[in-house]
């Protein structure tokens, strides 16, 4: 099957609903939406040397018995590599979550966390600390397989691997965010099926606040964002991420 019958299909057989969380009053019927024009205007101009370091990343293949991580140890080690977001529209505040995937800022987040928000109006609020970051330059955005990829001003970052394989069904992974606002909240699963090439349905609990999160494999390596569930309130834990292989056209790889 195609990935837009695909697509068709899941929304109108599952009702995706996605994990940003959403706080403050409704936003009346005459706001206009201006996401798009606000994404490419934030699009980052793709030239100096220094930018393109900053796509620098480095692929893991870290695949073997003698490489498995249990799950302390990989929140120990990538807590901090995931943040949350706050954006507004100008009416309600939402929250959501990101993550680094090298040390120059470079982060990885859902499209649906930042559509329609005001440029500027973003805060990310990075682990044991107190103030508060922007987005320094936006470098794609793709509502179809939700997700962009920016640069937050800031340095030094712990960072997640990408994992160079996809996970099969029946791996383990690990999901790291904030649902509902409970920072870097860690939770554990499995991918249960491949719904699509990119759209991987898992059973990591996951819930609103959670959307732009890391899933990350047993070997340490990032392999998916994770992103929304098949049925709002089902009991049948029917979540979803897109693979982390969006981004892989888009980067350096070293």
């Amino acid at each position: 099957m195609k990935k837009s019958s695909l697509i068709l299909f899941i929304l109108t057989s599952f009702c995706i609903a996605s994990c940003a969380h959403k706080s403050g009053h409704n936003r009346p019927q005459t706001a206009s939406h201006s996401d798009n024009t606000e994404m490419s205007n934030r699009q980052r101009s793709d030239a100096s040397s220094e930018c393109k370091r900053n796509l620098d990343v480095t692929l893991s293949n870290n695949r073997g018995d003698k490489n498995k991580l249990d799950g302390s140890k990989i929140f120990a080690k990538y807590n901090t590599a995931v943040f949350m977001v706050f954006t507004s529209d100008g009416y309600n505040g939402y929250q959501g979550s990101g993550f680094f995937i090298n040390p120059y800022g470079l982060a990885v987040s859902n499209y649906h966390v930042f559509q329609g928000t005001n440029i500027g109006a973003e805060q990310i609020k990075l682990v044991n600390r107190d103030e508060s970051y922007k987005v320094a330059e936006v470098i794609h955005s793709d509502a179809d397989e939700d997700f962009i990829l920016f640069r937050v001003n800031v340095s030094n970052t712990n960072h997640i691997p990408i994992a160079k394989y996809k996970p099969q069904v029946g791996e383990k992974v690990y999901a790291i965010g904030s649902p509902r606002g409970l920072e870097n909240t860690f939770s554990s699963g499995e991918v249960s099926q491949w719904r699509d090439k990119n759209l991987m349905q898992i059973s990591v609990l996951i819930d609103h606040g959670s959307s732009g999160g890391a899933l990350i494999n047993e070997y340490g390596e990032v392999v998916g964002i994770t992103s929304g569930s098949f049925a709002d309130g089902s009991q049948a834990n029917l979540n979803y991420a897109w693979s982390i292989d969006v981004v892989k056209r888009l980067i350096n790889i070293k």
